[in-house]
């Protein structure tokens, strides 16, 4: 039986198109949120194609993925063209994504001071007999999402890129970062680059909306952080 209304279904499309054949062929990620949700309902109507529906399911949901997760298997069933098996398709798909998040948020550190951010990197940078430059990037309940190592450079010195360090914040959509270099000398005391350095990266983080909490100093001794002694202007 042909679809209604001369319009295609999915397996008339042309492959690149498909839902299947691009998470295939690009990856998850690759596919807009439509036609994730295709995927998982797996058919349409006689007048719209699975893509169409899933774009209407979307569309009573505000096109909004949290108020979707906040309808349940009835309220999913009112959607003409959604029966059970679908709605609940789409309700534990949802939920398993939400017990990923939960259970990441739970496995990530909270750097809620200096000493916290301190036992984190020390063990990478406290022996080294180079400088390196990192970054903690935390999220707005400052739980850790990522540590990135920005440069590494020799015994006095390395360079930190600013454009780098904001890009990294950026494309992590991070919302507050912790800067952190080591000193190989054993030095806890700020040089006057590290001073400059860290007013342009709080200058610059000020424009970007993306707040520096700290920058720590670490030797294998201890460390140095200019928040805790006020020089983080």
């Amino acid at each position: 039986m042909k679809p209604a209304e001369g319009k295609l279904s999915i397996p008339e499309w042309s492959k690149e198109d498909r839902p299947r054949e691009r998470l295939l062929a690009r990856g998850a990620k690759a596919l807009s949120d439509a036609e994730l949700v295709a995927i998982l309902i797996r058919s349409g109507t006689p007048t719209d194609s699975a893509l169409d529906l899933a774009r209407i399911i979307l569309n009573k949901a505000g096109n909004d993925l949290h108020k979707l997760a906040a309808l349940g298997v009835s309220e999913l069933m009112r959607i003409h063209g959604v029966g059970e098996a679908k709605a609940m398709s789409i309700v534990a798909a949802l939920e398993l994504g939400q017990r990923r998040r939960d259970l990441a948020v739970a496995q990530r550190p909270l750097i809620a001071d200096s000493r916290a951010a301190f036992e984190l990197l020390q063990p990478v940078l406290g022996d080294l007999p180079y400088e390196e430059f990192w970054l903690l990037l935390l999220d707005r309940g400052n739980r850790l999402m990522n540590r990135v190592k920005v440069s590494q450079g020799g015994m006095h010195g390395t360079v930190a890129d600013p454009k780098l360090i904001f890009r990294e914040a950026l494309d992590q959509r991070a919302s507050s970062v912790i800067l952190c270099h080591n000193h190989p000398s054993g030095q806890l005391r700020p040089s006057a680059e590290d001073i400059q350095l860290t007013r342009k990266l709080v200058e610059g983080g000020r424009f970007l909306e993306i707040h520096v909490q700290d920058h720590l100093i670490v030797t294998n001794a201890g460390y140095f952080s200019f928040a805790d002694n006020g020089q983080l202007t």
